[in-house]
C-alpha cells in the first residue's frame, strides 16, 4: 500500500549514526560470509593439492620430481653457458675413447694389461678373475670410464648450487648403474660361466627368487630365513624387565651379571626408525650384554611402532615422553646417581636435544653423553641431504599427512639408493642371475624390521634439523626457550664410523666445535650399522681414538686421522673403560624397578612394543 505524502512528512527522519550502524553491520556481515567462503574453498583447494601430491609421492617412493628437475635445470642452463668446460669435457672424452681403444687392442691381444681407470673402494661389482678376462675387461673398462666422465661432466659446473649438482651427479650415477656389465648374462663374466655350467639352472632359480621377493614385498613379509631371528628367542634375549611403559615407551632394566655394579647406571636411547635390538642381536653380539657383563646397570629403550593415530605426536613428545621418562624411571630406581646417557643415530640426536635443555635448566642428572653414529650438526650430513629441500620436506608432509606416517618401506627405499650396488644390484645379480639366496644372519633380520615415524614428528624433524640446521646454529627451541650445545657439561663420547652414508664421520666429529666440554672422539671401521654391532674378537676390526680438552686447539677431521694411531679391535673396549674412569665406584645392583613407587616390573624383556609391526 502506498502512504501518502503527509503521512511520510509527519514520520521522523531516521537517524544517521543509525543508518551508519545498520550499513556497517550489514557490510561486516558480507565481510565474515565473504572470508568464511573464501577459507572453505581454500581449504578444499589445499586438501585437493596434499591429495594430489600424496598420490605423486606414493609414485615417485616419496622423491619431488620438482627438486630433481630443478637441479637439473640448474646444472643444464650453467652448462649451456660454459662452452670453455664443453671443450674440456669433449677432450677429456676424446682422451677416454683413445685410451678404451688401446686397452681394447691390448687386452684382445691376450697382453697383461692393467686397467686404466680403478673402482671406487667400495664398488666390488669387478672384483672376480672373470674381469680380467678379454672381453669383460674391456666392458668394465668401458663402463668405468663412462661413469668417470659423467661424474667430471656433473660436479665440474661453475655457478650452479652444489647441491643440486650432487643431486644431477646422484641421480645420473643411479641411472648408469642399471645398466652396469655386471647387471646383464651376456656382459657378467661370473653369471656367464654359472649358466653355461648349469644349462640355465640358476636363472630358473633366479625366477622363482624373484617371484618369492615380489610376494613377500607385497605382503610385507621379512625376507626368507628372518624366522630363523625370532625377537625374543634367538635376539633380543639378554634377561631383563619392563620397568616403565607408557604411550610412547617401553623401558627395559637388565638383571645384573656381577656381584657388583657401577654406581652410575647406562641408559640407550636407539632411534625411533629402529627397533632396539640391534643392540641386543645375539648373545655374542650383543652390545646390551656386554656392558652388562662389564658392571653397568643396563636400561634400553623400546619405542612403540606409531600408526596413523599417532599422527600429531611431537619431536618433544619424543624427548619428554622417551628421554625424560626414562631418566625419571631410573632415577627412582637408581637413586641419586647420576646416568651415563648414550644415544644412537637419530636416538643422539634426540639425546643431545633433552641434554642440552637439561643443561639450560640446570638438570646434573647425566655423568656423561654417549653419541654413536650420532649428528647434531647437519650442514654435512651426507647423501640424505641430497632431496632435503622445501620441495621435497613438503611432497613428504602431504604424503605423510594422508598417511598420518612415513611407512618402513618408504624409507627403507631411501637407504637403499644411498648403496645400491651393494643393497640393490648385488641382490639382483646374486638371487636372480646367479639363482643363489644370500644367507640371512642377525642384522640383516633385523635391517627388514622397520618402524613407522608419526607424520608432526619426522615434519618438525625434517625441518627444524636438517632443513634449518637449528640446533647447531642456537635456535632450537625446548618450553619456548632456545638450547645450545655450549652448554653441556657433562664428558662427550662420540663415535663415527668410517663408511657411515647415514651420519658421516666428519659430521660427527663436529661435535668437537659445538660444544665447550670434553669431547672424546672415536672412529672405528665399518658403516652406520655393522661398524656399531663390533664386539671384541671380530676379525678385521679397528679405531682411532683421542681426546679434546676444552682449552685444546681444533684439528681438522683429515688432519686427526692422519696423525691418530690406529688400534686393532673392537671399540666397545675402550668405551666401557672410558665410562668406568667416569663412574664413582661399585655398590649392590639395584632392585629391579621399584615395586613401591609404583615401577614394578611389567614383563620380561624383550618386551611388547618391539614385537608390534
Amino acid at each position: 500500500m502506498h502512504m501518502p505524502t503527509s503521512v511520510q512528512n509527519a514520520l521522523p527522519a531516521p537517524h544517521s549514526d543509525t543508518v551508519a550502524l545498520l550499513t556497517d553491520q550489514s557490510s561486516h556481515k558480507s565481510e565474515v560470509v565473504a572470508e568464511a567462503a573464501s577459507e572453505s574453498t581454500d581449504a578444499v583447494g589445499l586438501d585437493l593439492d596434499r591429495y594430489g601430491h600424496y598420490l605423486l609421492a606414493r609414485m615417485t617412493a616419496g622423491l619431488s620430481p620438482a627438486a630433481c628437475a630443478n637441479a637439473y635445470f640448474d646444472w643444464g642452463m650453467h652448462m649451456a653457458s660454459s662452452p670453455g668446460l664443453q671443450l674440456e669435457l669433449m677432450s677429456q672424452g676424446l682422451q677416454q675413447w683413445m685410451r678404451l681403444g688401446a686397452f681394447a687392442q691390448e687386452a684382445a691381444t691376450g697382453g697383461a694389461i692393467a686397467p686404466t681407470v680403478v673402482p671406487q673402494p667400495h664398488d666390488h661389482r669387478f672384483v672376480s678373475d672373470g674381469w680380467k678376462q678379454f672381453p669383460f675387461n674391456v666392458f668394465a673398462e668401458a663402463f668405468l670410464l663412462g661413469e668417470e666422465w659423467c661424474h667430471s661432466a656433473t660436479t665440474k659446473v661453475r655457478g650452479a648450487g652444489k647441491q643440486n649438482l650432487d643431486r644431477v651427479d646422484f641421480i645420473t650415477r643411479q641411472f648408469l648403474d642399471v645398466f652396469a656389465p655386471a647387471n646383464f648374462v651376456a656382459t657378467n663374466p661370473d653369471v656367464l660361466s654359472r649358466t653355461q655350467s648349469e644349462a640355465g639352472q640358476n636363472l630358473v632359480r633366479g625366477y622363482f627368487n624373484y617371484l618369492d621377493d615380489l610376494k613377500r614385498l607385497r605382503s610385507r613379509e621379512a625376507p626368507e630365513g628372518a624366522q630363523k631371528f625370532k625377537v625374543g628367542e634367538q635376539v633380543a634375549i639378554t634377561p631383563g624387565k619392563v620397568v616403565f611403559r607408557n604411550h610412547l615407551i617401553e623401558l627395559i632394566q637388565y638383571e645384573p651379571t656381577t656381584e657388583k655394579v657401577q654406581a652410575e647406571p647406562l641408559l640407550i636411547v636407539p632411534a625411533w626408525i629402529m627397533k632396539y635390538y640391534i643392540l641386543d642381536l645375539r648373545p655374542e653380539n650383543s652390545l646390551v650384554k656386554y656392558m652388562t657383563d662389564q658392571g653397568f646397570t643396563v636400561f634400553i629403550v623400546s619405542w612403540r611402532n606409531p600408526d596413523a593415530s599417532d599422527r600429531n605426536t611431537g619431536f618433544d613428545d619424543y624427548r619428554k615422553l622417551g628421554v625424560m621418562a626414562a631418566l625419571d624411571a631410573i632415577t627412582e630406581i637408581a637413586g641419586d646417581n647420576k646416568i651415563h646417557a648414550t644415544g644412537y643415530c637419530l636416538g643422539g640426536t634426540l639425546l643431545t636435544v633433552a641434554a642440552s635443555a637439561m643443561a639450560s635448566a640446570n638438570d646434573d642428572r647425566l655423568a656423561s653423553l654417549t653419541l654413536i653414529a650420532a649428528q647434531a650438526d647437519f650442514r654435512e650430513a651426507g647423501e640424505l641431504t641430497l632431496f632435503i629441500d622445501e620441495s621435497q620436506v613438503s611432497l613428504l608432509e602431504d604424503m605423510m599427512s594422508e598417511q598420518g606416517f612415513l611407512d618402513s618401506a618408504q624409507m627403507s627405499g631411501a637407504f637403499q639408493l644411498l648403496r645400491s650396488n651393494d643393497l640393490i644390484w648385488s641382490h639382483v645379480v646374486n638371487d636372480y642371475l646367479l639363482g643363489e639366496r644370500q644367507p640371512v644372519f642377525d642384522l640383516l633380520a633385523w635391517n627388514s624390521d622397520a618402524t613407522r615415524m608419526p607424520y608432526r614428528m619426522h615434519s618438525e624433524y625434517l625441518r627444524s634439523l636438517f632443513l634449518n640446521n637449528d640446533l647447531a646454529e642456537g635456535r632450537f627451541k625446548v618450553n619456548g626457550v632456545a638450547i645450545a650445545l655450549t652448554d653441556l657439561r657433562a664428558p662427550i663420547f662420540a663415535v663415527g664410523t668410517e663408511t657411515d652414508h647415514v651420519a658421516p664421520w666428519r659430521s660427527v666429529y663436529k661435535f668437537n666445535i659445538l660444544s665447550d666440554t670434553s669431547v672424546t672422539f672415536l672412529l672405528t671401521s665399518g658403516g652406520h650399522n655393522a661398524g656399531i654391532v663390533s664386539p671384541p674378537g671380530s676379525p678385521h676390526r679397528s679405531y682411532r681414538v683421542s681426546t679434546k680438552l676444552p682449552n685444546d686447539k681444533f684439528v681438522d677431521p683429515n688432519a686427526w686421522r692422519e696423525r691418530t694411531p690406529k688400534h686393532d679391535g673392537s671399540w666397545w673396549v675402550p668405551w666401557a673403560t672410558w665410562l668406568k674412569e667416569r663412574s664413582s665406584g661399585l655398590i649392590e645392583p639395584p632392585s629391579m624397578g621399584a615395586p613401591e613407587k609404583g615401577l614394578k616390573p611389567l614383563c620380561a624383556a624383550p618386551g611388547t612394543y618391539v614385537l608390534q609391526k
